[in-house]
């Protein structure tokens, strides 16, 4: 079926848009649409690469994340050229600050309200724990999702990585809770910083994660190259498929899995 004149118009405008955007590269991996309301985050993660991507000094990153000027006004006029496209998938926040940071997150919920009024649906990736609870209200099971990153289970582990982010067992808490509200749940095991604490994530969470994406570290160094990638990934695969997990291995391990593997890049993230 071609698309009409009309419709190639309103999918013409999206080019336009860029508070509502299609991310690309490793980004593109996680979603095919996606929204920032803020720059930097307040979490103080080690292994962050977002201010080399932003050319922002780390420090600053680190201070906090600081609403985009005027983010709501540009939000809402993207959103109108979506909903007249006709779009009515997930748009994830965020890459490049976290929804649910230590600060006010009041723009996050405003956010997702906008999205929703507009047709379209949300995606939450967080390191922001049990923060995330208070727009539980809003995740509609039908069509959007909750996420989290987790690189390990240990406290000492996360607060030498990830300082200031929610610990592990309160965004392992996050995720049962929206779980069980009947929300689709999925977990970003990227960065792998440690294989054995991956594996274990897996192990331990996997009865109320619907999906596992599963990568690599990046911008790292030496640190990821001392690890054995090859092995870590078929191990993983193994473990998922003894559990019967839904999964992803993203591009950076894809040289390492069989010919013929399974490995579906746009899995629905609702029910």
């Amino acid at each position: 079926m071609h698309a009409t004149d009309e419709e190639s118009d309103a999918f013409e405008a999206l080019k336009n848009c860029s508070f509502i955007y299609a991310p690309k590269g490793q980004a593109g991996e996680y979603a095919a649409r996606a929204c920032n309301p803020c720059r930097g985050c307040g979490h103080g993660c080690k292994y962050c690469y977002v201010p080399l991507i932003l050319h922002m000094k780390r420090p600053e990153f680190d201070a906090g994340a600081i609403p985009r000027p005027d983010f709501l006004h540009h939000l809402r006029r993207d959103a109108v050229k979506y909903q007249a496209a006709g779009y009515t998938g997930q748009v994830m926040l965020s890459f490049t600050t976290d929804p649910y940071h230590p600060g006010d997150t009041t723009l996050t919920r405003q956010t997702l309200q906008c999205l929703q009024e507009h047709g379209m649906a949300v995606c939450t990736l967080t390191k922001g724990g049990t923060r995330a609870l208070r727009d539980l209200d809003l995740f509609r099971p039908s069509r959007d999702a909750f996420a989290s990153t987790l690189t390990s289970l240990d406290d000492a582990f996360s607060l030498k990585w990830e300082p200031k982010a929610a610990l592990p067992d309160d965004r392992v808490a996050a995720l049962k809770a929206f779980y069980d509200a009947g929300i689709y749940t999925w977990v970003s095991l990227e960065p792998t910083l440690d294989c054995e604490s991956s594996l274990e994530i897996v192990r331990r969470t996997n009865e109320f994660v619907n999906l596992f994406k599963i990568g690599k570290a990046n911008y790292l160094g030496e640190y990821g190259k001392r690890i054995d990638w090859k092995s870590y990934t078929e191990r993983m695969m193994a473990l998922c498929s003894k559990l019967g997990v839904t999964h992803y291995f993203k591009k950076d391990l894809q040289q390492y899995l069989p010919e013929g593997y399974v490995n579906v890049l746009r899995h629905d993230q609702h029910h």
